[in-house]
């Protein structure tokens, strides 16, 4: 994964501070995902939330994060543990947005039982 999601360590400008670790970033991303927790919960092991943020947008914009789930999905299916030609979403929880439109009338609509 690591030279998917390469990024230089100085800047080019010399602004700022140098940038973390892309894996500490990827990781903090994923904890903030696994955990559903929220961005001031993160241990101080990850960088600051504007720094993941900010690298986050930037993979999803170049398409890093795409490269990186194939060559992760490809991997799987190399070592015989992974179908590329199946796959399932898992709609468990699916908030709807605010002003969706219901999917059912309400309750007195319906009528007596």
């Amino acid at each position: 994964m690591e030279p998917l999601l390469s990024t230089p360590r100085v800047r080019t400008d010399r602004r700022g501070r140098p940038w973390r670790d892309p894996r500490d970033v990827l990781n903090g991303v994923l904890w903030v995902m696994r955990t559903g927790a929220l961005r001031h919960d993160l241990p101080t092991r990850y960088p600051p939330y504007q720094n993941r943020h900010r690298r986050f947008r930037r993979w999803a914009l170049f398409g890093a994060l795409t490269r990186v789930l194939h060559a992760m999905a490809q991997e799987l299916a190399d070592a015989d543990g992974f179908d590329l030609t199946e796959a399932f979403n898992d709609a468990t929880y699916a908030g709807a947005k605010e002003g969706a439109s219901a999917s059912g009338p309400p309750a007195k609509a319906r009528g007596p039982r």
